[in-house]
């Protein structure tokens, strides 16, 4: 596989990652930094730029969400979108640092329900991603958890 079509995979598998498809970035990452297929730098790059932009997405979808709310379709009940607005209130701005985390896209979702900030949503969001993707590559090369 050519260097652009691994990052371009490994883009794609971010991005969705953060949305609420059902994709896994990680074995992407890992296999294409064994393979040696790109800088490992060039791989946190482009890993955490399709990780955050899949965010910004899941964002704007929850932008739009409330208009939704109460219809017989939708799929969360008015009591689960309070429960979660009112966790989001209670822990705010910070609890964006835990969008890397397995239930970081319902954290994405709710502040866009909540109407953060775009330029704040987005810086947290990307610290959090990058963090992960470097402590991810690390973890890979070995540095992490290195037996002495």
């Amino acid at each position: 596989m050519s260097a652009s079509l691994s990052l371009a995979t490994l883009f794609v598998a971010a991005l969705g990652a953060a949305t609420i498809l059902p994709f896994q970035s990680e074995v992407v990452f890992v296999g294409l930094q064994a393979a040696g297929a790109a800088p490992v730098w060039l791989l946190v790059v482009v890993a955490s730029v399709g990780n955050t932009i899949g965010s910004v997405i899941t964002y704007l979808m929850g932008l739009g969400l409330e208009r939704f709310r109460g219809r017989r379709w939708f799929p969360v009940s008015d009591s689960q979108l309070d429960r979660a607005q009112r966790i989001y209130n209670r822990w705010g701005l910070w609890s964006l640092l835990l969008t890397w985390a397995p239930f970081g896209d319902a954290i994405a979702l709710a502040a866009g329900v909540m109407r953060t900030p775009w330029p704040v949503f987005t810086l947290l969001v990307a610290i959090a991603k990058t963090g992960r993707y470097i402590v991810l590559a690390l973890a890979t090369a070995g540095v992490i958890g290195a037996a002495g």
